[in-house]
């Protein structure tokens, strides 16, 4: 067993707008409620971290999703969010797992993070797990090993496709398409219809293509943890 005394650290964006549009964004809700459901109904600690840290701002702010109304409502989750610490003072190794929820900011704070890009290197290389789901993959796309290799290279992965960009019209928002930067450092993207359920395990690194996905990630994740070392 992974350690139990160790929780799975629980990534958010802290960006606010989509560029130079103007609109509102951040993290997406349900990308992060329901993985955390999975994981913490299975007795699991969890850790809620952005990327500056405090209150991050939320996308897909939506209550008839039960799982997003329970956290909302029911729990102490408002609080958690209220106090995110930064990722600049954590370190990787205190945690089982890392986990980056998604939502169109992560598209602008995600990839240029040094401190993901050490979470993901100092929770990988500490034997523990990587995952992410829709926009939040773009953590790992310049995310590097100790030896200089970017992580996905030549690992199998799934995240928001270029197809589902162009349908929700924000091809042109993004400042880079995240397939296509995922695809650049090396890595095997696996591809679904649009906003159909795809998560793809390889090894030690569980990704998934769009909110529906979310579930199945958390899912992965903690069967992953289950898994003897």
């Amino acid at each position: 067993m992974k350690p139990a005394d160790k929780p799975v650290l629980c990534v958010v964006s802290s960006h606010p707008i989509k560029g130079a549009s103007g609109v509102p964004t951040g993290f997406f809700l349900a990308e992060l409620t329901h993985p955390l459901k999975v994981l913490e109904d299975a007795g699991l600690k969890t850790t809620i971290a952005s990327i500056r840290g405090g209150q991050p701002p939320v996308d897909g702010f939506d209550l008839s999703d039960p799982v997003n109304a329970w956290y909302w409502n029911e729990t102490d989750f408002q609080q958690r969010l209220a106090t995110t610490p930064a990722l600049s003072g954590l370190n990787g190794a205190d945690y089982s797992a890392v986990f980056f929820a998604g939502g169109h900011g992560t598209m602008w704070d995600f990839r240029d993070s040094q401190d993901a890009q050490r979470i993901i290197r100092e929770v990988y290389e500490s034997n523990g797990i990587v995952s992410a789901v829709c926009h939040g993959p773009a953590a790992l796309v310049d995310a590097r090993l100790s030896s200089g290799e970017y992580l996905v290279k030549g690992k199998n992965v799934a995240a928001f496709t270029n197809k589902e960009e162009e349908e929700v019209h924000t091809t042109d928002v993004v400042p880079y398409l995240l397939e296509t930067a995922l695809r650049e450092h090396g890595a095997l993207h696996h591809e679904a219809p649009n906003w159909s359920e795809n998560v793809v395990t390889d090894g030690r690194l569980i990704t998934g293509q769009n909110p529906a996905s979310a579930h199945g990630v958390g899912v992965a994740l903690l069967n992953a943890l289950r898994q003897p070392t």
